[in-house]
């Protein structure tokens, strides 16, 4: 359906909490929505890939967000920061990624009858532990939710937690395969044949991504098989509860067990010369690195939890662990290692074909049009 016409030229504003997000995860849509007839403007934080983003939309618009939890003062900031921005671009309909945009934007869209489309990428910290400030975060999402004419889940079980707790309105949910992956872009590589096991996980160095485990794991497996690594790449120091500080990670590197790489935009050659890619995380909405890593051919270990557990097939492309249990992640990093290569490439095979049938970026961005177009229509 060639939308040029039907929509003349309506615009879709899509706001999630950084330029980074947008431009990793959301711009193959941006660029289905300009061929499809859309005026697209953008509200993001900027950090330094606002210009990666700036070339393909109408327009770009800065955005105050706090990532650090919880403020009633600062968040009221970025929710005055979205109500004037909504009310000059005028947006027909509203995208929203990650969740203060998700919020905040909801309810500053609610304010002007907007038609709004949310994501809820993941839970964050908040949902992890029950305390105030869950209570309060669910406040929030049942008082922005309440008007929303579609919501897309990453995973069934945020779904069905939405849903017990009141927060939203069952006939709005949808569910979408992760933010979805462009095979191309991850391409299948061959398992490195050499006698060295490296093991990778690639995320923010924070407690609820299972760093602590990992690296705990790490120094088990490492004594009882010297001819295993253990990396871990991602940024360190930012701004969250439950991030890793430098000085927790000075310690684990001088102890020898693990090694940090850094951060990076690029992750597919670290991917390569992994044989497997691990993630022990807490909960995810779906992990877009473990997509990565099924992609590119590698088997993955992850806890057996929302978000994981999805891209896993255990035992086919790769195997679940207990999340929480250090012990219980040495133990299948043990099977792993233990794995002939042939078995190991035969799961990196699996992975590879898994994402090309269920998380291709057009299954996904499909969805979004698809929503699009029966709002156009009411």
């Amino acid at each position: 359906l060639n939308l040029m016409n039907s929509t003349e030229k309506k615009t879709v504003l899509i706001c999630s909490n950084y330029a980074w997000t947008i431009v990793n995860f959301r711009l193959p849509l941006i660029k289905r929505l300009v061929k499809n007839g859309y005026r697209v403007v953008v509200v993001t934080q900027y950090d330094g890939y606002e210009n990666q983003i700036a070339e393909y939309v109408d327009k770009i618009c800065p955005l105050f967000i706090s990532r650090k939890g919880v403020n009633p003062f600062v968040d009221s900031i970025t929710l005055l920061n979205l109500v004037i921005c909504f009310r000059q671009l005028k947006p027909d309909y509203v995208l929203l990624f990650t969740i203060k945009p998700v919020i905040y934007g909801a309810v500053a869209a609610k304010l002007f009858n907007i038609k709004t489309i949310v994501t809820i990428t993941g839970l964050g910290t908040a949902f992890i532990s029950d305390n105030w400030i869950t209570r309060l975060v669910k406040l929030l999402y049942r008082f922005s939710l309440s008007s929303v004419a579609s919501a897309f889940f990453q995973n069934n079980e945020d779904i069905n937690l939405f849903q017990k707790s009141n927060l939203i309105n069952p006939d709005v949910c949808k569910l979408t395969p992760g933010s979805g992956i462009d095979t191309r872009q991850f391409p299948y590589s061959s398992l490195p044949q050499n006698n060295i096991r490296t093991f990778l996980l690639i995320a923010r160095m924070l407690w609820d991504k299972g760093i602590g485990e990992y690296v705990e794991a790490a120094k088990i497996i490492k004594l009882k098989y010297p001819n295993t690594k253990f990396q871990l790449l991602g940024p360190l120091g930012v701004e969250n509860r439950t991030a890793i500080s430098r000085k927790r990670m000075t310690v684990w590197i001088d102890e020898g067990f693990v090694e940090y790489l850094g951060e990076t935009t690029d992750v597919k050659p670290y991917i390569e010369r992994a044989c497997c890619v691990v993630l022990p995380s807490y909960r995810e909405g779906t992990s877009r690195v473990l997509l990565e890593a099924a992609s590119m051919g590698r088997p993955i270990i992850a806890s057996d939890v929302p978000g994981c557990r999805e891209v896993v097939n255990n035992g086919i492309n790769g195997l679940l662990c207990k999340p929480k249990n250090h012990f219980e992640l040495s133990r299948i990093m043990e099977v792993m290692v233990n794995l002939p290569f042939e078995e190991r490439d035969i799961m990196g095979s699996k992975g590879r074909a898994k994402v090309e049938k269920e998380f291709t970026q057009k299954i996904v961005n499909d969805l979004y049009i698809d929503a699009l177009e029966n709002l156009c229509r009411k």
